[in-house]
């Protein structure tokens, strides 16, 4: 309604229309001033997906505020907020917030002020409670396409990144029950190879020196165990027949 001072007020003509509009209107008048969650837009973020701890965020609420003829007032950045990392002990999913992303916001009943200080117990910073300042972020919501991602569906899981995967630890084991593949133009191998099977070449290179050939060997080569090629061995058991002698040769020394 409009006040004498001339501004609108948030009351309606049925406010104070009896004592129970008039405390209903008081009770949310009270509510209106309790922060419970809220969209927010990502300002600044103190971290960029390195291996760090947990940083903070600075947020924007997206939700304008307004006067009682409607008018818009936007909200002011809130700076410096926790944000949620999915994390146990020493383990941990690092999938730190960028600018623009837009996620929930949360705002503590107390103010959390001194535990973000002290990482442990510790009495409220001040007498506010559910405040703005108290916010905590947990993304992302209505947030556009990913270009790397890790993707659970019906037909499996998919692993995606437009540069680079890194598997690193002291001991890598990959067990697949049917069979593994590796579609790559070229694969490295920096250490010893060991092959526990049967080794089969089913095509050969197709680049312009190795063009039709099945292997191509650089370096000394180590065989332990027979060799044997289209049916003739070919390692240390290999004799050639002696023209006009009736007998093989001996076996290479």
């Amino acid at each position: 309604m409009l006040s004498n001072n001339g501004y609108n007020g948030q009351q309606t003509p049925n406010s104070a229309g009896s004592d129970f509009n008039a405390q209903t209107f008081m009770v949310w008048s009270i509510l209106a001033r309790v922060r419970t969650m809220q969209l927010v837009k990502v300002m600044g973020v103190t971290n960029n997906g390195g291996i760090s701890p947990v940083g903070f965020v600075d947020i924007l609420p997206l939700v304008n505020q307004t006067d009682g003829a409607g008018n818009a007032e936007s909200h002011g950045t809130i700076y410096h907020c926790p944000y949620f990392r999915l994390q146990g002990g020493a383990n941990a999913v690092i999938i730190d917030p960028q600018v623009g992303d837009i996620g929930w916001a949360g705002f503590a009943d107390r103010d959390i002020s001194s535990v973000i200080a002290s990482k442990g117990p510790a009495n409220p910073g001040s007498k506010r409670m559910f405040d703005m300042a108290d916010a905590c972020y947990f993304g992302g919501m209505l947030n556009g396409t990913p270009s790397q991602y890790i993707a659970f569906s019906s037909s499996g899981v998919a692993v995606v990144s437009p540069t680079q995967i890194s598997l690193i630890a002291p001991l890598i084991v990959a067990s697949a029950s049917t069979s593994f593949t590796v579609n790559s133009p070229q694969s490295n191998f920096s250490g010893a190879v060991i092959i526990q099977g049967l080794l089969s070449w089913l095509a050969g290179m197709t680049g312009s020196v190795t063009s039709g050939v099945a292997s191509l060997i650089t370096g000394a080569v180590q065989f332990v165990g027979s060799i044997t090629s289209n049916g003739k061995a070919i390692d240390s058991t290999h004799t050639h027949h002696e023209n006009g002698a009736g007998s093989n040769t001996n076996p290479p020394n």
